[in-house]
């Protein structure tokens, strides 16, 4: 690296790194291009204490102004954004699979950055809505609440397998966090720095244009870690909104916790799916080639990939096993996102199998170079899982899929109260009703591991809906009420409840006070309605 490093925005501005020149190489890094394992392009600046200062304090200084802002002006801002992005799409999806390795179609032309804009667009919606807010009035007691901004800077810290729909300057959290009016210190993710900046400048410039104080949104590339952990743990901050491997997440919410800061966390999920007798004996072949399907997209680097399937011994199992088993061994190499998440993968697998797993088709070196993985089948009996079940359910991140061959309904059972809280759970069962009773059996104690139970379906997927549930029980996610990805939910987790006490009706804010121009939905005396009260004078 030679030549100062990328800019970054802080405070309203582009402006050089205060820690971060790039000189020499010297606190600045390169994207890594999955393909060749080669570094390239633009230096993008490590920050230190000083730029993180300037970030927090920016974001402090406004977070009256952007609270008092009128939502309409969220609205604006998040619609240009959304314009913005698919004015570039072209130019962003070719820089994201320099950066990734991942398609530009269809993964990004077809699929993330739709549903990047139109996740933007939803958020606008909420926000032109008044939906989050729940207004609530009491009029006998004289008491009315809603939720209002949390009053504190919101730190979105981004995954590396998203570029754009979890992206902390594009994604859920950041949108999210806007709509609740709170200030976004965004943390860049390591492995797709250029496509952060391009989409930074385009919210940089929607943000101008809507007339929103210029320091709601910053972002910062990189930190060393025991700064990013000061950062989470700065009592100046309302919340941190984190996506990645479970390690950084715990000791990001330690960090939270010590000062009081809300952490809303999603770190780690292996999404059991159970295989009922009945859905075997119907589709066994058809069913192993969704797995395979569902656990090599994207080379399987998705927080939804089925890491986890319980099959039953017997014939209708074993035709299930073994066209897994096939198709896993001729499947083609896949390409993770970096060198750190390939290191990881393997060293995964060789825990699994030194607690008791045996492969069945994969692994070995990739024959290509890069970051190239093979996609890797495993299996293990059902009484050997329950005597290791906490090393056999270690998350895997990539193409990996440990099969567990149970002996029984009561055995698998057993393996579900194992587990530990998970995003997903999958049960197939038989269409014709032959499997309703072991659903009625086995659902009760799944649906209390997992934020959304799925039925007939691989868990790779995630719907942008309001009924979505992108979180779960520990450590899938840091609180079971909350997800990350949904309006207005997800817009939640960055509010504060505001209770008003005999406030004169005047003095309220607009959506509790007596008349209700904007036909706000509130929950008035235990009914929703949208009318103006007749209060007596």
């Amino acid at each position: 690296m030679s030549g100062p490093a990328a800019p970054v925005l802080l405070a309203g501005q582009w402006r050089q790194s205060q820690d971060g020149s790039g000189a020499n190489g010297a606190h600045a890094f390169q994207a890594d291009d999955p393909d060749s394992g080669e570094a390239f392009g633009t230096a993008y600046p490590i920050s230190g204490e000083r730029d993180l200062e300037t970030a927090i304090a920016s974001a402090c200084a406004v977070v009256d102004e952007l609270a008092a802002a009128d939502p309409a002006a969220i609205v604006d801002f998040l619609e240009r954004y959304a314009d913005a992005i698919e004015a570039n799409r072209e130019s962003l999806a070719a820089l994201a699979q320099r950066e990734t390795g991942l398609p530009v179609s269809p993964r990004f032309l077809g699929a993330e950055i739709p549903r990047t804009c139109g996740q933007l667009r939803l958020a606008a919606e909420a926000a032109r809505s008044h939906a989050w807010t729940l207004p609530t009035i009491d009029t006998r007691n004289g008491l009315r609440a809603w939720l209002a901004p949390l009053g504190k800077p919101v730190l979105v810290l981004g995954p590396g397998n998203f570029p754009f729909a979890f992206n902390a300057i594009s994604g859920s959290d950041f949108a999210s966090a806007l709509v609740a009016r709170t200030p976004v210190i965004a943390k860049a993710h390591p492995g797709h720095p250029g496509t952060s900046e391009q989409l930074a400048r385009l919210a940089h410039e929607a943000l101008v244009a809507s007339g929103l104080p210029a320091a709601s949104v910053q972002m910062l590339y990189q930190l060393p870690e025991a700064l990013g952990l000061r950062a989470a743990g700065d009592a100046r901050i309302g919340a941190v909104a984190f996506t990645g491997s479970r390690a950084a997440g715990v000791a990001l919410k330690r960090a939270a916790d010590a000062a009081g800061v809300l952490f809303y966390g999603e770190l780690s999920s292996i999404n059991p799916v159970l295989m009922l007798p009945g859905a075997l004996a119907a589709r066994a072949e058809t069913l192993a080639q969704e797995l395979l399907s569902s656990c090599t997209l994207g080379a399987g680097q998705f927080c939804t990939n089925p890491g986890l399937v319980l099959v039953p011994e017997g014939n209708d199992g074993d035709v299930f096993v073994d066209t897994a088993r096939r198709g896993f061994a001729e499947a083609p190499e896949g390409l993770l996102l970096s060198r750190g998440g390939q290191r990881h993968l393997r060293a995964a697998v060789e825990a699994l199998i030194a607690a008791g797993a045996t492969p069945l088709a994969g692994g070995g070196v990739a024959s290509g170079g890069g970051f190239r993985c093979r996609p890797v089948l495993l299996s293990v009996d059902g009484e050997r899982f329950l005597a290791a079940a906490d090393a056999l359910q270690r998350e895997a991140f990539g193409p990996v899929t440990l099969l567990v061959r149970v002996r029984d309904p009561a055995q698998m059972d057993a393996i579900i109260r194992t587990l530990e809280g998970q995003l997903t759970g999958t049960i197939y069962l038989a269409e014709d009703g032959s499997d309703a009773d072991l659903w009625r059996q086995l659902a009760p104690p799944l649906r209390a591991k997992v934020g959304r139970l799925i039925a007939n379906r691989m868990p790779t997927g995630v719907a942008v809906s309001a009924a979505m549930n992108h979180g779960g029980p520990w450590p899938s996610a840091s609180h079971p009420g909350f997800s990350s990805v949904g309006m207005p939910g997800a817009i939640r987790r960055f509010a504060a409840l505001h209770s008003y006490d005999q406030v004169p009706d005047a003095l309220l804010p607009a959506p509790l006070r007596n008349r209700n121009p904007g036909r706000v939905p509130r929950l008035v005396d235990g009914s929703w309605t949208d009318r103006d009260l007749e209060m007596p004078e």
